[in-house]
Order: C-alpha cells, then structure tokens, then sequence
C-alpha cells in the first residue's frame, strides 16, 4: 500500500524546512512571518502531495486546527420546498460562530454516487479536529470504522447499533409522544389513525412505538397506519378512515399533511389533523398545522457543544443526550364534546 505523504515530503517538495511547513499547516504564517512566495510554495506542494493532516496524532500533542467537519451520507440540500436539514445546519453554524470553530462541509462523498467517508481509501474527514454526522441513511459499518482508527465524530439522532461507539444527541420523541396521545384524550378523541413515511428510519420508528403504546395505555383505537411516499395518497384511502369513525389524524411530515388538505377533507371540522415534526418558517402551508417542535436548531448547537467536549477528553465517548420537544398548538385540533 502506497505511504501516506508526510510533512517532510511537503518540505522536500516546496524546498523548505519541516518545521516551516508545520507553521503554515498551524496557520502561523502572519504571525511568524513567514513569507507570501514560500506559504504559496507549500500549499502547492500539499496539493500536488495530496497530504491529509494525521487528526488523531495533531490531537495527541495537544494541537487542533479549529475546524470542524460536517458530513451526511445523502445530499444536505434537497431542492424540494422542504428541507429537513435546514434548522440543523442553523444551529450548527451558530454554535460555531460562537465556539471559534470554521465548519467543512464534505461533498465529495456524493460525486458518482458514492457517498462513503472512505472513498478512494482515505478518510476524508481528517482534515478536521472532528465531524458532525447527521441524516437518515445508515452507514454503520464505516460509523465503526471510524470510532476504530480513533477519529472523533458526533452523531446528530439515535443510532442503536452504533450507540456503543459514539456519542449522540437526538429528540426525546417517547415523552412528547405520550403527551400528546394525552393531549388527544383530553379533546375527547377516541379514534386516530397514523400516518408515515415508508421507511424504517429509527426517530420515525420510536415515534411510531411511542404512539401505539401511549394509545394502549389511554384506550384509544387506532383506525388505520400508514406508510406512503410522496404522491401516494388518494380520497379512497381517506374515505376509508372517515367510514371507520376517525376523528384524529397523526402526520409525520409536512408535505403528508399538505397532500392530506389536498384530498378535500373539511380540517379540523370533518378530521383533525396532527404535525409530528417541526415546520420550516419558509414552507408554504395551507393552515395553521397543529405539530410537535423538534428542536433541531438546538440539537445542531447541541452537536458543536458535545464535540469539542469530546475533543476536550471532558466527555465520554458513551455519552447519549436528548433535547425535549415543544409544541405549536396551532389550529387542527378540535375538540369533541
């Protein structure tokens, strides 16, 4: 396997001594004075070396270079008119700002269809002290990879398999789940029915568990569950949870909810409708949903907060932390009488 290139090979390179190589990797150059042309002549030869710094070494001595990486294993902008990363991507960038920390955003991954970290045989992510790594699709076999060559990272959401390996901060689904179910019972709802997307995801799944046993716990009947991707519903299927007397739907996302407006049902007179998720502020909607409040924003500060603990040695690497969810009471929600 061919040697990684090193510093020395930078200075060999460029014509320069090692440690003024080390400078301009440390960002010294200002304040050193170390020239404009030879800066320029060891970047150059970084480039043509394709050098990587060694992040879990730089951090044995007690170094860092104040950067912090940012990856998912799918695209973090969708172009749709909802993207679900949005208030992460707020909070992480705020956090930042505050802590004195620049963010990487990693792209590469997505070039060819290949989103691994490892692409090429190389991670990629250490150029930064450390990563935040957050979406839906789950790579657990390079999350342990990782966690194996020592590289600091933490995961935004709950990831079971890879709780062993990482710390995480995730929504504490269970509890606001199980109020809400109450809230329901407290409007005399007896009757709802579920609505998801056709996925496993796990925040989803606990939601959905949290659902059906808050439900048997207060008596109430569950009319229906379903799992339908974009596009997918249609009035027959509408029609069939209105025949079964349901009075109270529960909606996972927000474009569910627009396309269940779409159907032409009278809301909240004929069925009410509940949000289980945040609404973007720059989402266009029909009505004033009634939705759960994932604290997305605070789950990214969260992130920064956690790594550079973790970068610190001030938190264990076990360490599991969920943020409460609020409430938007909005106007879906009628209650029986």
């Amino acid at each position: 396997m061919t040697r990684r290139p090193r510093q020395r090979d930078i200075a060999k390179l460029a014509g320069v001594s090692q440690t003024t190589v080390s400078l301009v990797l440390n960002g010294k150059t200002a304040e050193l004075g170390i020239n404009r042309e030879t800066e320029q002549k060891i970047l150059d030869a970084i480039r043509e070396l394709g050098y990587v710094p060694n992040v879990t070494a730089r951090a044995l001595r007690g170094g860092r270079n104040g950067l912090l990486g940012v990856h998912t294993f799918e695209p973090l902008f969708p172009t749709g008119r909802e993207s679900y990363y949005d208030e992460f991507m707020i909070g992480i960038e705020q956090q930042a700002i505050r802590s004195g920390q620049d963010l990487v955003l990693f792209t590469s991954m997505h070039q060819g269809g290949d989103p691994s970290v490892f692409r090429g045989g190389q991670n990629r992510l250490r150029i930064a002290d450390g990563a935040i790594i957050l979406g839906f699709e789950q790579h657990d076999d390079e999350l342990e990879r990782l966690a194996a060559e020592g590289f600091p990272f933490v995961f935004i959401g709950r990831r079971e398999r890879a709780a062993a390996l990482m710390p995480y901060v995730t929504a504490d689904y269970a509890p606001a789940m199980a109020q809400l179910v109450a809230m329901l019972h407290e409007h005399g709802h007896r009757r709802v029915a579920y609505l998801g997307l056709a996925d496993r995801a796990e925040p989803r799944v606990e939601r959905r568990e949290s659902f059906a046993a808050a439900c048997a716990e207060l008596g109430l009947t569950v009319t229906g569950e379903s799992f339908a991707g974009h596009g997918e519903l249609d009035r027959a299927w509408l029609d069939g949870l209105l025949a079964r007397e349901t009075t109270v739907l529960l909606v996972e996302s927000t474009e569910q909810l627009e396309e269940v407006a779409a159907l032409g049902v009278d809301i909240p007179g004929r069925l009410s409708a509940v949000g289980l998720d945040s609404i973007n502020e720059s989402t266009p909607v029909t009505h004033d949903w009634t939705h759960l409040v994932v604290a997305r924003r605070a789950m990214g500060a969260r992130a920064v907060e956690l790594l550079l603990e973790v970068l610190d040695g001030r938190r264990d690497l076990h360490y599991h932390e969920r943020l409460p969810c609020g409430f938007a009471p909005g106007a879906t929600l009628n209650r029986i009488s």
